[in-house]
Parts: structure tokens; sequence; C-alpha cells
């Protein structure tokens, strides 16, 4: 949800089964509604696959992808949505998205506590961050590029980037080798 990019991009993933109060926990919000015990019940029956999906606009995005949260509604109205393909009912609607970017925070520290969320920057900040860090690192990398022509380019920069990562942890002097 915090990168800027025109495709969906998968940050973690994790596959788990919430137990009953995990996932009375998790939809707190619909607390007192008349299908929520049917909820809880139907989301700790089985596991489920947790992700944290990146792009510009992801929460609409994805919200889009999904289509009504009703999946025979669904299926009238946006029958290629996701729900309309691999959901049952009002119910079993296949997928989950988060409604904003504050319910996708809670959602992600929820499902990925160890995960840290900072603030999105903006503005001159933003400008400031992108200058400083990520423009001097990706014009070496795409110099490089072009300079070794790689037969798959993307993998190939993928693992550069990773490689020359100007935040990657470093150890600050020489660990003594054990005699």
């Amino acid at each position: 949800i915090f990168f800027h990019s025109f495709f969906l991009l998968h940050l973690q993933k994790r596959k788990l089964q919430l137990s009953p109060e995990q996932c009375s926990n998790f939809y707190a919000d619909q607390y007192g509604k008349v299908f929520f015990p049917n909820l809880t019940a139907y989301m700790s029956s089985g596991p489920l696959v947790a992700m944290v999906l990146a792009r510009h606009s992801a929460v609409s995005y994805w919200k889009e992808l999904l289509g009504p949260s009703n999946s025979i509604r669904a299926r009238r109205t946006h029958p290629h949505s996701l729900r309309a393909i691999y959901g049952t009912d009002d119910l079993r609607n296949a997928l989950h998205g988060s409604l904003s970017i504050s319910s996708a925070e809670r959602e992600i520290r929820f499902m990925f506590p160890e995960v840290i969320l900072e603030p999105i920057p903006a503005g001159q900040r933003a400008r400031d961050y992108l200058n400083l860090y990520v423009k001097p690192t990706l014009l070496a990398g795409l110099t490089a590029l072009c300079k070794e022509k790689p037969a798959d380019p993307m993998i190939w920069l993928a693992d550069w980037l990773i490689e020359h990562n100007p935040n990657k942890p470093r150890l600050q002097h020489q660990i003594a080798e054990e005699e």
C-alpha cells in the first residue's frame, strides 16, 4: 500500500489459521451485526493466506478487483471480479479487502506483527527522500544494467538492487575469527 507503481506488488505473504477469538478481534468493527457469529466461525474454520499488496491507490484498486462483497450480486454486476469467480454467497465471498488506508495499516499489523509501518512521506519530504536515496541507487543500477545487458533484465536489476541496497545493515567492525 505504501509503494507507488503501476502494478500490484506482493510484499508479504503468510499462511495461517485464526482462532475464533482472533477472528473476533480482526472483525471487531462488525461486532453486534447479525452475521458476526457466522463470519467468525467461517473465518476460523480453515487456513487462510494473508498478503500485503502494494501499488499506487492500492486500496481502491484491490476493491475494484474484488467486486461487491456479496458474491451472488458480484456475478450479476461484476462478473469478472474475484468474488464473482471464487465466492459462493454474501458470507463466503472468498477474499477480504481493507476499506481504507487506516484499516489496511491496522490489518497489516494484526496479520504481520513483525512488519514496521512508517508514515508515508509526502510533498517536499517525499521529493527529498527520492532525490537523496532512491534516484542515486536506481541510476547506478540502471547504468550497470545497460552495461551488462543481461538476458533477463528484470531479475538482474532486482538482484542488483538487493545487493546494493543502501539501507542494508552493515557491520561496523570486523568480527575476529575464532581460533
